[in-house]
């Protein structure tokens, strides 16, 4: 569990929550599946038997009939991988894969051509029934569609459709066929079951755990956020305030700096800006004939002051 990444903890966390599901609903019924895909005649560099093992509909196991591991293909499979039973699937697997493919010659549709490739296709199934009892069965077909069905329990064959008449008149009177599938699909297939529920039992106890942890830390979060907006409010604040107090005593000083005789106000209120002119002046062009700018003033009775304001530059 500690190797596991954040991405396969949240995926195991979601398998989790759909096993407790599946639980639930089915309370104790549950099911193992083998899904084995045989391919007589495989591309270059594609395998000729693969199995996928699913447990109530999750995937969570890969073989290669000619290989040595089984690779678990879900964050349900790492789980499983610390049980006993896991590499105890491989030999019998293997040896599923191998009579298969031993088999499949005898057993092809007689209305098969050779238009394109043939692959055969077997479903073990295993299932634990609420009241205990245990059952088995095997499905068989061609390039997904499926044609034979086997009883493990009491060792019927039904013929689902044409192209599984030949495989069913082959195996059904085969006593060492029928003896093999029910011997895997009751035998092991059963033991692997019971020993995977024990481990989907620890499993589904834990599956609170992960979402302690969110719960201590997502409560501070609004308050870091609240903290943080008032901060930055003051510093704005505190900023805009400096700005206008500097453009304040920036005014006052340039106007006192002016001499008296350029600069004679007589201010009506305290503005913000320093000094200005009263709005009631009226501007004459310079007298050119004496060569000095001049700017005199006319208040205007219309607009009433308490005082008046006159500059001159």
């Amino acid at each position: 569990m500690d190797d596991l990444t954040l991405h396969q903890r949240i995926a195991l966390r979601r398998e989790r929550e759909m096993l407790n599901a599946a639980w639930t609903l089915h309370k104790n019924t549950h099911s193992l599946f083998y899904n084995f895909t045989v391919d007589p005649h495989p591309s270059p560099g594609e395998l000729w038997c693969v199995v996928q093992g699913q447990v109530d509909g999750n995937f969570f196991l890969s073989y290669d009939c000619g290989g040595t591991k089984i690779q678990s293909t879900s964050p349900l499979g790492e789980e499983m991988k610390t049980t006993n039973t896991w590499e105890t699937q491989t030999e019998p697997l293997r040896n599923i894969g191998d009579f298969l493919k031993g088999q499949l010659p005898d057993i092809i549709p007689e209305k098969h051509t050779a238009r394109g490739p043939l692959t055969l296709q077997a479903r073990m199934t295993c299932r634990c029934e609420e009241d205990g009892n245990i059952s088995g069965c095997w499905q068989f077909g061609f390039n997904g569609e499926m044609c034979l069905r086997f009883d493990s329990e009491n060792g019927h064959w039904t013929e689902v459709h044409s192209g599984g008449r030949r495989m069913k008149e082959k195996w059904e009177k085969d006593r060492a066929v029928t003896d093999f599938f029910k011997n895997v699909s009751m035998g092991d297939c059963q033991a692997w079951l019971q020993d995977f529920i024990v481990c989907w039992e620890k499993m589904l106890k834990t599956s609170a755990s992960p979402t302690t942890v969110p719960r201590t830390v997502q409560p501070t979060a609004p308050t870091s956020n609240h903290i943080t907006k008032i901060i930055l409010g003051v510093l704005t604040g505190f900023i805009i305030i400096s700005i206008v107090a500097w453009i304040i005593h920036k005014n006052r000083r340039q106007c006192s700096q002016e001499a008296p005789d350029r600069c004679s106000v007589g201010l009506r209120t305290q503005s913000l800006l320093g000094c200005f002119c009263s709005p009631a002046f009226t501007l004459k062009p310079r007298d050119q004939t004496l060569g000095i700018p001049s700017l005199s003033t006319s208040y205007d009775d219309t607009v009433a002051a308490p005082s008046r304001v006159s500059c001159h530059i």
